[in-house]
This record gives structure tokens, sequence and C-alpha cells, in this order.
């Protein structure tokens, strides 16, 4: 995977680059998901798709990148140790600049929610983007976490970026099946079983799953195509209902407009490859 400078306006987009032509492209927008377990996925008209997506989303949505093009040889992006730890550092080494053209985001005007059985997504009228989750697998299982910040680049980078991507011993054959996470390994996942962690070490934070939830959340609301000036909240979430939450928030006129942000602060590209 490469992540290439793109012209001022043309948003985040991937490239496969074992195709060609017009069906290569995908834009990481919201209505490009396609359905896949565990993790978030786009796919184009042509039927084209890369999934695993939002940890490199988040990381350029953190570093306030509004314009890129993320080169992928293949149907997946590479998971690295299964944070956004790695993404982060590749792209505050390259760098970033402005361009001109100013920026606005994406204000929520009134509370947009779905719920789903014990689960529930919202988002909430706020002045800034913050992530407010809470992660609960029931008995017999680890204890119940909670992460609540606001996210800024310091932020995402002293509280968020390193928190692995989980899960459990027994969805492991069901990612197999549908192709995904082939090189998964207790290197790059926290892995759980029995109400227990099997890595060596254990977890990174005491609130690791929680933490990592909000990497997710940041990384699937990038789909919006602008930042968000709302409060999200979540229990027991998952990529699926994100999506629906975002789908919810723009099917409806009056929940949302656009704002403008500080005019110190133009749209910015990475710098280098």
């Amino acid at each position: 995977m490469t992540i290439h400078p793109a012209p001022a306006g043309s948003g985040i987009r991937f490239r496969r680059t074992d195709l060609s032509g017009d069906k290569a492209i995908i834009a990481a927008d919201w209505r490009q998901v396609c359905d896949l377990p565990l993790c978030t996925a786009l796919s184009n008209e042509a039927g084209t798709r890369v999934a695993t997506v939002e940890h490199v989303l988040a990381a350029l949505s953190a570093c306030g990148v509004d314009n890129a093009e993320i080169a992928v040889d293949a149907p997946e992006l590479p998971i690295m140790d299964g944070s956004a730890a790695p993404f982060l550092f590749l792209i505050e080494c390259a760098g970033t600049v402005p361009q001109p053209s100013p920026r606005r985001a994406i204000a929520v005007r009134k509370t947009v929610m779905i719920e789903d059985a014990e689960r529930r997504v919202a988002l909430h009228p706020a002045d800034a983007f913050t992530v407010a989750i809470e992660v609960d697998y029931g008995p017999g299982n680890l204890s119940p976490q909670s992460y609540c910040g606001r996210v800024t680049a310091d932020g995402f980078r002293a509280e968020i970026a390193r928190a692995r991507t989980y899960g459990f011993l027994a969805d492991a054959e069901a990612l197999r099946a549908a192709g995904l996470a082939r090189g998964a390994s207790l290197d790059n996942a926290v892995v759980v079983s029995d109400g227990k962690v099997l890595n060596e070490g254990g977890l990174r934070y005491a609130n690791e799953l929680a933490r990592h939830k909000a990497l997710d959340v940041i990384g699937d609301m990038a789909l919006a195509g602008a930042p968000l000036k709302a409060r999200f909240e979540g229990r027991r979430s998952g990529h699926r209902l994100h999506h629906r939450l975002l789908a919810a928030l723009f099917a409806d006129s009056e929940a949302w407009d656009w704002a403008p942000i500080l005019e110190e602060q133009p749209s910015r590209a990475t710098a280098a490859e």
C-alpha cells in the first residue's frame, strides 16, 4: 500500500494497482460501503472491492488530511499490527501540506439515532467531533469498557492510534471463509477466548477494546466526506451500525448542513508518498 498526494477537492480515494481504468478507483464514501463481516469494505459500480479501510482512514482523518490517493495491490489493506499507529507514523513522517481550498465541516443539527436490540449509536449536535463508546460483550467475557474523548491529532496519537483490532477466537473461521484476515495472528490482533486475552503481555491499555472501537468510529465517520461537528455515542456499536447511522444522517436534510472551518485551516494533502 502506498499513500499518494492528491489535488485539492479530490477527497480520499483508493486505487487498485492490480486493475486498470475506472474500475480500479473506489471513493472513500459512505455510499460505497459493501457488506462484509467485522470490517469496513468499499466497492464501486464495477464491483471492485477494497476491505479493512477504517484504520488508515482514521489516521488520515486525525491528521486533517482531506485529499489523498491510497494505492493497494490487493482487495484488502495491510493489517500492520492491528492498529492505526503504523499509518499515523508514516503520514507524519511524510508530512502534510495546505492546499488552496477552504475546509468545511458537516454540522449535525439534530440527533440521529439507530438502535438494534441492545446496541445503539447516535450523532448529537456539538461544536467539535467527540466520541463516547461503551463496549460490553456480556457475562463470561471481558469486563465492560468505555472511552470518551474529543478527536484531535494529539489526542488520537496519544490515546487511540495504538489500540489494536480485536476479535474472538470463534469468529476467526468466519473471517477466513470471507477471504479476509488470512494473516491474522496474535501479532496483529487482540484475541479473546472464554473471557481471557490470549496475547502475551495482555492489553496495551486497560480499555484497549473501547479505544479501538473509537478508532473504528473515526475511520467509519470519515466516510462522511468531511470533518464532523458532532458527538458520537455508541453502545455495543459496530461497522454496520456506523454505516447505517451515516445513511440516516444524510437521508434527513434537516439533520445536517455545511459549516465553515476556521480560515487558518485550509484543506490538506499528504506531502510525499
